[in-house]
């Protein structure tokens, strides 16, 4: 079986659409600058990829991911032909911190807080009169957790049309805690170059439509051929090959695929060495029969320029996969020059975008605590 999306939107630091944001991946522009609104006295990590849209410069506001998350709702909506009633539509969002931000606001500026606001569900019920809101916080796998649910309540006939949504704000506590933990201190996120030193965060919003089957006539951006889901609670931070490999096993047969139809793989690529070298270890077992080193997929990780989006950052790069397939070009991994060892085998695209048929894509994501998560797409030609 087979979903329909059929519709997108997004915001993130380099751009405002899904569209503004493809064109930016492709040219290789990053969305990395100093840290806007945080005492940079505090911590030894001074970069971000935040989005650029306060109304004073470094006076920060609340519920920024709210904001973003009904933008990118509108635009998913409008880009599908639906409208804006959504009282019969489920909406499913994927966070890591959801409001964090805003409630540290309150804690430190007195900012006014509604404690109900914390909740997207609010904002969403007022915005587009949806009554049925479901929050996962699965670490970075949220949003892909949000799209296996959502196909799981499309075959059970829960409903015929989803919102899947992902959207996070950089929160202070949790850039310091990161910026505490890891050993190195980066200056940018750079996946699979030896030269990675760790994770940067960076903010957006996406959403899609997900649909049984799209009316006569409507657009279709891409099916949707499964959704792979597991928690192998290895570790509370170190990536599990084994997890990982079961989850893409998973994923596969979900679809009624294997690697070997696979073109394009948008990977995890978090930049930090140990979740590196484990997702390319993984891949190179898997894609191992395909040929030489100019077989098997194409391989590409968007987190070099949008920076960690954290929840979100597996259905961001999903519409970027969508759009590949139809534009028939792929974003580099921006920065890498050298590659891990791990990773001698694997189709990096680096250096510039590259041009390819891509028909079957591949999506990684995989978070703290063994949340792991694989979506198999296909081209809608």
């Amino acid at each position: 079986m087979t979903w329909d999306i059929t519709g997108m939107g997004a915001v993130a630091g380099i751009g405002d659409t899904p569209q503004e944001i493809f064109e930016a991946l492709c040219a290789g522009r990053s969305a990395l600058a100093g840290l806007r609104v945080f005492d940079t006295d505090k911590y030894r990590a001074r970069q971000a990829y935040e989005i650029d849209d306060r109304t004073r410069p470094g006076v920060d506001e609340p519920f920024r991911a709210t904001r973003w998350l009904k933008a990118a709702v509108l635009q998913a909506l409008a880009d599908a032909g639906h409208g804006t009633d959504l009282s019969e539509v489920p909406v499913l969002i994927g966070t890591t911190l959801q409001e964090q931000r805003s409630a540290e606001l309150w804690w430190k500026e007195g900012l006014p807080l509604d404690v109900a606001d914390l909740h997207f569900g609010t904002a969403l019920r007022e915005e587009f009169a949806a009554p049925r809101t479901y929050t996962f916080a699965n670490a970075c796998a949220a949003a892909l957790y949000a799209l296996g649910m959502a196909t799981d309540m499309i075959d059970m006939g829960m409903a015929d049309t989803v919102v899947v949504a992902g959207t996070d704000a950089i929160g202070e506590s949790a850039f310091g805690t990161l910026d505490r933990v890891q050993n190195d201190v980066p200056d940018a996120l750079r996946p699979f170059d030896r030269s990675h030193k760790g994770m940067l965060m960076g903010e957006g919003a996406v959403a899609v439509v997900l649909e049984r089957a799209a009316a006569p006539g409507r657009r279709v951006h891409a099916r949707l051929r499964g959704v792979g889901l597991n928690c192998d609670a290895h570790h509370p931070t170190a990536p599990d090959p084994e997890g990982i490999t079961r989850v893409l096993h998973d994923a596969y047969e979900r679809a009624g695929l294997g690697p070997d139809d696979i073109d394009l793989v948008m990977l995890h690529g978090s930049g930090t060495p140990k979740n590196d070298s484990t997702e390319a270890t993984v891949l190179s077992r898997i894609f191992a029969g395909s040929g030489g080193p100019d077989a098997g997929p194409l391989m590409t990780a968007i987190k070099s320029m949008t920076g960690h989006t954290l929840g979100g950052s597996g259905l961001l790069s999903l519409v970027t996969a969508v759009l590949a397939c139809q534009r028939g070009t792929v974003p580099p991994v921006l920065g890498l020059t050298d590659p891990i060892e791990e990773a001698a085998g694997l189709r990096l695209v680096r250096g510039g975008a590259a041009t390819a048929e891509v028909s079957v894509a591949q999506v990684d994501a995989f978070g703290f605590g063994g949340i792991n998560a694989a979506a198999i797409l296909e081209a809608a030609r």
